[in-house]
């Protein structure tokens, strides 16, 4: 979403593919500690690109694209929270099996 939001070129993650990515078939500490931080700064960056846009740019379609700004992030913001909620009910789950 960021590279969408700030009009970079496609292929720019940190990682090879477009919605599924290659993972080992055993995770490692490392791997997943390598994964963790990835997701952190990444998060991070896409943070300081939606608050380092003018308030006028809101309103403006993706570079390329056609959907506004201001729809993409929010849509953005409800797919995190989806996933959190899936998230807490798996802690939910989790618990009521010990």
């Amino acid at each position: 979403m960021r590279r969408r939001i700030l009009g970079l070129q496609r292929g720019s993650f940190a990682l090879k593919g477009s919605n599924w990515f290659a993972r080992l078939d055993h995770l490692t500490r490392e791997r997943w500690k390598s994964d963790l931080r990835l997701l952190a700064d990444e998060h991070h960056l896409l943070r300081a690109a939606i608050a380092g846009l003018p308030p006028a740019r809101l309103r403006q379609l993706t570079p390329g694209g056609t959907v506004r700004i201001d729809r993409l992030i929010c849509g953005i913001a409800a797919h995190d929270v989806y996933h959190a909620g899936q998230i807490q009910i798996l802690k939910r789950l989790y618990r009521g099996t010990r």
